[in-house]
This record gives C-alpha cells, sequence and structure tokens, in this order.
C-alpha cells in the first residue's frame, strides 16, 4: 500500500470535479452512493460553503451528498483495497478530533492537472 498524502480540499475539489466517469462510489460514514452504467455524477453549489455531490438517472435524483468545504480541513488520499481504487478520506480536523466527513473511490489516483496535456480525454 502506498504512504497517503494529503492536498488542500480546493484542489481537491477542482480536480474530482473534471473527473466524474473516475468514481465508483462516493459517501459519508452513514451511507454510500455507488456507480453504475445508467447512472452519472453531477456536482454543484448551494450557498457559499455547501457543495452537492448527486447521482442521477437520466434527471431523477437518485442520491446526495452534502459537504461543506469550510469543514473540510485538507483531503487525504491513499490506495483503495484494489489496485484500481484510490480513496479519498475529506478530513475535518479540530484540536480534539480528526473525522472522516466524506470519501470518493476513484479508478485512478489524484493527478496535478498542470502537469497534464491540453489534448488528455478521461
Amino acid at each position: 500500500m502506498e504512504t497517503p498524502f494529503t492536498l488542500p480540499f480546493e484542489a481537491f475539489w477542482n480536480w474530482v470535479v473534471t473527473h466524474p466517469n473516475c468514481i465508483l462510489r462516493a459517501g459519508t460514514p452513514e451511507a454510500v452512493l455507488y456507480d453504475d452504467e445508467d447512472l452519472h455524477w453531477h456536482f454543484a453549489a448551494e450557498g457559499g460553503s455547501t457543495l452537492l455531490v448527486q447521482v442521477l438517472r437520466g434527471k431523477r435524483l437518485m442520491g446526495e451528498l452534502l459537504v461543506d468545504s469550510e469543514q473540510t480541513t485538507y483531503v487525504q488520499a491513499v490506495q483503495g483495497q484494489h489496485d484500481d481504487e484510490h480513496l479519498f478520506e475529506l478530513i475535518t480536523e479540530t484540536e480534539k478530533d480528526r473525522i472522516v466527513g466524506c470519501f470518493f473511490v476513484l479508478t485512478h489516483g489524484y493527478e496535478d492537472e498542470s502537469t497534464i496535456s491540453p489534448g488528455r480525454v478521461h
């Protein structure tokens, strides 16, 4: 298993919204949304700091996660359970606690978009 690394939430969010077809699942400790062939992921914002992650079938909402960007301290990335799974945990850290608020599992690890050629298709 590779060593975990951290990145700022804003960098992760800007990256993950450009990779919706790479998401296998996303969730919280209480609920998980799974990808499927006839579903697609949609990202939106509601208010100043509330971000939405939605799973849609056509125009029908199948599930939704709310992410509070102001509560997310950083994102920790690690190798997932399988070789083709990469886990990104949105961490909220206080003086006393370290909590995983949400997570995303993608088919590949984080890539700095500035190093990728413009013609690349995902």
